[in-house]
């Protein structure tokens, strides 16, 4: 309970954070604004920018000089959601318990919103970047951010996942899909943050280790959520996965060994920083609670 507490009172900072940065509503452009919005205050357990600050504070760093960066890579974050919803993708009229952006927009602004918030991500980073001090850190973080969330990260990812629908693939196929779709953009953000805070090569590889597997873990604990998770508590409709005919953990390996692998991830997660820099502690924790989402 008091670490649910803790994970809570970040994600009303990070709340109070994205309210700071969110565009107005207004212009011509108006209608885009409404719609980036919608889905920003949407909610949700707000872990990737949240990862973005811990990063950073655990190896020492100033936590205000990344959280244009947690804005951002919940933008980001919130984009890839719009567009997997789509009808072109999994065609989902659910997410975070409320209606999908191309339910209430229409598909032509849900595209447009996802296309404008990623652009708008990086806006935030650069113009916050380019003016500091040592600008190199902060444009190795954003370079970070844009490999994890691109071609070689989170969209390859996408790319390979949709070309799998109604295929047997092999596991080491599903495991690109997995440490590149969900993953990869953890890793970014988790290395982003440790950069900016100084990290060293030591601290920034145990940054790397951990975020991977948690990341992978993240997603398996998603596939098997999909199969005998609780609608209302995720807010989502379970099943898309069966419906859709993707490749999961459970299809390949079945529901016990999907939790065994999920929990070792979590357990050399847990070891690869308990010994770094500043207390880990809610690193150790926000592990434990992946694992431990309801199933």
């Amino acid at each position: 309970m008091q670490f649910k507490q803790s994970l809570k009172e970040r994600a009303n900072y990070i709340e109070a954070l994205l309210n700071r940065y969110m565009p107005k509503e207004e212009g011509y452009q108006k209608t885009i604004m409404e719609s980036m919005n919608y889905s920003l205050r949407a909610g949700g357990k707000r872990l990737r920018p949240i990862l973005t600050l811990e990063a950073c504070k655990v190896v020492g760093g100033n936590e205000e000089d990344v959280i244009p960066f947690a804005v951002a890579i919940e933008m980001i974050h919130t984009y890839s959601l719009i567009h997997d919803d789509l009808p072109a993708l999994d065609n989902d009229e659910l997410r975070r318990g409320r209606k999908t952006n191309h339910i209430v927009y229409g598909e032509d602004m849900a595209i447009l919103a996802g296309d404008a918030l990623l652009n708008y991500a990086f806006e935030i980073m650069l113009s916050n970047s380019v003016e500091k001090e040592n600008p190199k850190k902060y444009l190795k973080a954003i370079n970070e951010i844009a490999k994890s969330s691109g071609i070689h990260g989170m969209i390859g990812g996408q790319v390979v996942d949709v070309q799998s629908e109604n295929k047997q693939i092999p596991k080491e196929k599903l495991d690109y899909i997995h440490n590149n779709k969900t993953a990869a953009i953890i890793i970014g953000c988790m290395r982003a943050g440790a950069i900016i805070g100084d990290a060293s090569e030591e601290n920034l590889d145990k940054i790397t280790k951990y975020a991977k597997n948690i990341g992978l873990s993240f997603q398996i604990v998603d596939d098997i959520l999909d199969i005998v998770g609780d609608e209302a508590k995720l807010g989502k409709k379970v099943g898309s996965d069966i419906d859709n005919h993707k490749s999961t953990y459970p299809s390949l390996l079945g529901l016990e060994e999907s939790k065994i692998i999920a929990h070792k991830l979590i357990e050399e997660a847990k070891d690869s920083i308990k010994d770094i820099g500043t207390s880990s502690e809610f690193l150790i924790g926000l592990a434990d609670y992946i694992i431990d989402r309801e199933y």
